[in-house]
């Protein structure tokens, strides 16, 4: 994959990574509130023998949906985890053509069927007025599931800029430089 440095901005690049960067940090929040969930969590289990099921839900919930926030900012911040061990080895073009193939491919299929699928399973949870089966459980189910499609679509974006930015590299810098 081509690194975030070889790669050429383009104005929509810039935009869509600057939504997702100052997304990205209002994002990192969620990690703090889950912390003081566990927190509170552990307190209440072992100090006063007291469980509650809607904290342990609420866990997951901020959980997802940090995770699922979270997949555009690392893709967009080039933060993902790769392993490439042919990577270092090859030109900024080779990376960039590897970068390209790996997302029309594969990367943007993946998101397609994930977007297709998820939102009708939203719409059902919303439709049904799902909630947690367990007792003291949290109500609306179809919220926490909504951020399934949401994530997606925005690493959709993501990935988008990141393709302006090969697209750059690969056709247009390349033209520029008789290449």
């Amino acid at each position: 994959m081509a690194s975030d440095a070889d790669l050429p901005q383009t104005r929509l690049s810039r935009s869509i990574d600057y939504f997702l960067t100052r997304l990205g940090a209002w994002v990192s929040l969620i990690w703090l509130a889950l912390l003081a969930v566990i927190v509170v969590n552990v307190m209440l289990r072992y100090l006063f023998n007291e469980g509650r099921i809607e904290l342990e839900e609420l866990q997951w919930h901020l959980y997802s949906i940090g995770f699922l926030l979270g997949l555009s900012y690392a893709y967009q911040a080039d933060t993902h985890i790769r392993v490439d061990v042919v990577h270092e080895r090859l030109s900024p073009r080779a990376r960039a053509w590897i970068e390209l193939y790996g997302i029309v491919l594969f990367l943007a299929p993946f998101i397609t069927l994930v977007l297709v699928y998820s939102v009708p399973f939203v719409v059902s949870s919303f439709n049904l007025s799902e909630q947690s089966p367990s007792p003291g459980g949290l109500p609306m189910r179809w919220f926490i599931k909504a951020f399934l499609p949401i994530g997606f679509a925005l690493l959709a974006l993501a990935v988008f800029s990141r393709l302006t930015r090969v697209w750059a590299l690969l056709f247009l810098t390349g033209a520029k430089h008789g290449r």
